[in-house]
């Protein structure tokens, strides 16, 4: 007897010996950990699906404090009346009172506080002076629409090009105090950087991120109950408008749109689907459980132990201070899976021993039943953990904290899945097993057969040879395209408000450009600027030189070139200004004395409005606020940013930079590393399986054989998703090393009982069958189990999870019948066990 097989002895004594302290003692952990789970937290900010280390990120922050980038909310209104009717005006109002109430709103921006510049008869030289609004302007509707369907300052933004929608800008009160805890933490972190042995740094570190904890959660608090208010009026106003037009389809409707509406909405299905797919996996599983062994008790063991195992993990992670993010929110429904898996293996191996060894104990029975699936199951889920522990080398940190947390939940799965089994099975009296779905379930049979028949096994080489194929080819067409508007189902309201802010109010996912000037030292002074201004320009002496012919040809160009190119919705900036001020100037561009001017002259608000926000002359650059179609489907993201910054570039040519950032150029960051950072953590993953494999089944060819049959699933799957034009998202791009870490335990569970049949039979089509009669059943079990448990994400309101559940059942479903069929077909068509391994096969009872 080898040392693993002491040791596995010892284990398993140990549980069934003393089976009340046993169970106690897992029931006091259990419960001591339990406690801890209320303090784990959600969060689905939009931080937790940025890279760590973006220079985009940063150069974005920057963007954000220099051009005073406010936090905005959007309420898209579209009255059942004429925008310009009393009806509709006074309702707008009204809907602008009511939300500049609500605690942490700043101000609201409507039509009604929009600057008529072009409808009031204003000459250029009013601008400095009071401009009217629609609440005291006397021009007529008909100038006051045509000023807000040409001006450049409101088309396709504040109101649509039909007239039919505006929009209320929500400005929120700034928390200065985010942006300051990043950059301490970014600095303390830095700091550590140069000098890993600096304790106080450490120290400082914890401590600031202990406090930017608990500020955040209050800012969230805040946030939430902020966003539910904003959305209470809206409501009001909808039913209000409902219950005056009951019969009139064209009543008026309210949306809401915004990144912390998207947060808070994201938050809210986390929350929904972490009962949804844990209730809904338990039920289903349940029920199947109940129709494999048509006995209760196996039911009740098997959802209870999962219950514990979800319980303790879920208090570890509150322990450690563990977050779950949208991604993370899968870890309970994956541990229930893995959980029930394992539980699956051990009571169909007590069955299994409970029929062969009939007269004796019942402590006896569980005994061999622990020890037979020890090893198995502890590869199993090593293997498991590779998979996920894989995702470590993503930057993304949901994708990190996805990788950690099941490695360490399925770790204790393991451990408490034999522990309480022990324990509860050990003080259960025996009791005969019934066998009915196993005598008239003939799926294993089948597959047996196929295997053990020459011809059939010609044709399943065949159809994985033709999958592998059209696997490879469809895979060279995957993309990592996505839309944030795609994510979510078109009957929810935050598909339906950011549908119509991106069709009709200009575009929903912001972009930012910047085109930083490089200094020229032979630039003369602006000779068009007159003396007689010298007093205004007192204050702002740099105004005097930066508004000059060269930066005013590079503005006009980049922005004819921004409202002209495919896939761009609203275009504001600097050359905003400058088109409106030709038609108050009688037609007359404005030149450099005019531009400097109104920049001297204009009070604070108005800079702020009109100016600080495009231009910085302190830094010498020119910033434009871009909105992109996220809905129209044929934007690819990547592709699209790349050429705006090569035309870009060719457009300004050496007299300036340009940068682009903002919340698309960050995601596609995110996307294009995740994918770069999957392909490489999947080599690390296979090279991984094929070292434990050779390991376990001390066999070079069964190490391939078992690699190859996990492989092709996975390549058919992807390419399918190539081939059907489905894009790798932030959840199914981690299918591979998810699918390989679960599937693979099919493999391990298979060769594993293969070789100790054959070295019962001595003949491989006799422990092919043998196979199939005994570990076969559980493996369609547990895989059947997985099945449902990735199934119930179909419920989802988050397009991911639906494409991560269906996608993983698919490729689930190809492992099964990779394990049950092409599998054996292997192992009986090589010479994995010639003559010579065959006598070598009497000592191989174990690994």
């Amino acid at each position: 007897m080898n040392k693993s097989d002491k040791i596995k002895q010892k284990l398993a004594r140990m549980l069934v010996s003393a089976p009340k302290l046993s169970l106690a003692l897992a029931l006091i952990l259990c419960a001591f950990l339990s406690g801890f789970v209320p303090k784990l937290a959600i969060d689905a900010s939009t931080q937790t699906l940025l890279l760590e280390n973006d220079k985009d990120l940063e150069l974005w922050r920057d963007i954000t404090k220099r051009y005073k980038i406010p936090n905005t909310l959007v309420i898209a209104y579209t009255p059942n009346s004429d925008l310009l009717s009393e009806s509709s005006i006074s309702t707008l109002a009204a809907l602008s009172k009511d939300l500049a109430q609500i605690k942490g709103v700043k101000s609201v921006f409507s039509m009604l506080d929009a600057p008529l510049l072009l409808s009031s008869g204003l000459k250029f030289s009013d601008l400095l002076g009071t401009i009217p609004t629609l609440k005291d302007s006397n021009a007529s509707k008909e100038a006051i629409k045509a000023e807000f369907l040409s001006s450049p300052f409101y088309k396709n933004s504040l109101v649509s090009s039909d007239f039919k929608t505006t929009a209320l800008l929500l400005t929120l009160e700034p928390n200065p105090g985010y942006n300051e805890f990043i950059a301490s933490i970014t600095a303390l972190e830095n700091t550590l950087k140069n000098s890993e042995n600096n304790a106080t740094a450490k120290t400082l570190l914890k401590e600031q991120r202990a406090a930017f904890k608990a500020y955040r959660d209050e800012l969230r608090v805040a946030e939430h109950e902020q966003i539910t208010q904003i959305r209470q009026v809206i409501a009001k106003y909808n039913q209000n408008s409902q219950s005056r037009i009951p019969h009139q389809a064209s009543s008026s409707q309210l949306f809401l749109g915004g990144i912390n509406m998207i947060a808070d909405d994201m938050i809210a299905f986390v929350r929904s689907d972490l009962v949804t797919y844990g209730l809904a996996t338990l039920l289903l599983c349940s029920l199947c459980l109940f129709v494999y062994y048509l006995q209760l008790r196996y039911v009740f063991l098997a959802i209870f132990i999962c219950l514990v195992c979800v319980g303790v993990a879920s208090g570890l992670f509150g322990l450690l201070g563990f977050e779950i993010t949208v991604i993370s929110s899968n870890y309970i429904a994956l541990q229930l899976i893995i959980t029930l898996s394992v539980v699956i293996h051990l009571i169909n191996s007590y069955r299994e021993f409970f029929r062969k060894k009939s007269s004796f104990s019942q402590k006896a029975i569980v005994y061999l039943a622990l020890k037979e699936r020890m090893s198995p199951c502890f590869f199993a889920i090593f293997t498991t953990i590779i998979g996920f522990i894989s995702l470590v080398f993503s930057d993304i940190r949901p994708i990190i904290s996805l990788g950690l947390m099941m490695s360490a939940s399925i770790t204790l799965s393991l451990i408490f899945s034999f522990w309480l089994f022990g324990s509860i099975m050990s003080l259960l009296s025996k009791k005969s097993v019934n066998t009915v779905f196993e005598r008239y379930f003939s799926l294993t049979t089948l597959c047996a057969k196929i295997a053990l028949n020459l011809r059939a096994r010609k044709v399943v080489f065949a159809i994985s040879a033709l999958g592998l194929c059209v696997g490879l080819w469809g895979i060279s067409k995957l993309s990592v395209e996505n839309s944030f508007i795609g994510y979510f189902k078109e009957n929810t309201d935050i598909y339906k408000g950011m549908e119509l802010i991106d069709n009709k109010l200009g575009g929903t996912v912001p972009l930012d450009i910047i085109i930083s000037f490089k200094k020229d030292k032979k630039e003369p002074r602006n000779s068009s600027l007159d003396d007689e201004f010298a007093d205004e320009f007192a204050s702002s002496d740099a105004a005097q030189y930066w508004f000059n012919e060269r930066r005013m040809s590079v503005l006009k160009s980049v922005n004819e070139y921004l409202k002209n190119k495919e896939f761009i919705g609203s275009v504001n900036s600097l050359a905003d200004l400058l088109e409106v001020g030709k038609e108050l100037n009688e037609g007359r561009e404005l030149d450099a004395l005019a531009l400097a001017l109104i920049y001297s002259s204009l009070s604070g608000e108005r800079r702020e409005l009109i100016l600080t926000p495009f231009v910085s002359i302190e830094n010498d650059e020119l910033h434009f606020s871009v909105r992109t179609l996220d809905s129209d489907p044929r934007l690819k993201r990547a592709e699209f940013l790349r050429t705006l910054q090569n035309e870009l570039n060719e457009l300004v040519g050496e007299n300036a930079q340009v940068k682009i950032s903002g919340a698309m150029k960050l995601y596609t960051n995110m996307l294009d590393s995740l994918f770069s950072s999957q392909i490489n953590s999947l080599g690390f993953v296979l090279l991984a399986f094929f070292a434990t494999f050779w390991l376990i089944f001390a066999s070079l060819r069964l190490a391939i054989i078992a690699i190859c049959i996990n492989i092709l699933p996975l390549i058919c799957v992807l390419g399918a998703m190539g081939l059907a034009g489905l894009s790798l998202d932030i959840m199914s791009i981690t299918i591979g090393s998810i699918s390989l870490g679960i599937g693979v335990d099919s493999a391990i569970h298979y060769i594993y009982r293969y070789k100790r049949e054959l070295a019962h039979f001595k003949d491989s089509k006799k422990a092919i069958i043998a196979s199939h009669a005994s570990i076969g059943y559980a493996l369609y079990y547990t895989s059947f189990a997985v099945f449902i448990g990735f199934g119930v994400m179909i419920s989802s309101n988050f397009w991911p999870t639906i494409y991560f559940g269906a996608l993983t059942d698919l490729v689930m479903f190809f492992m099964l019948a990779s394990s049950l069929i092409l599998l054996p077909s292997l192992l009986l068509s090589q010479s994995a066990y010639p003559a010579n391994e065959q006598n070598k096969a009497k000592t191989i009872n174990a690994v």
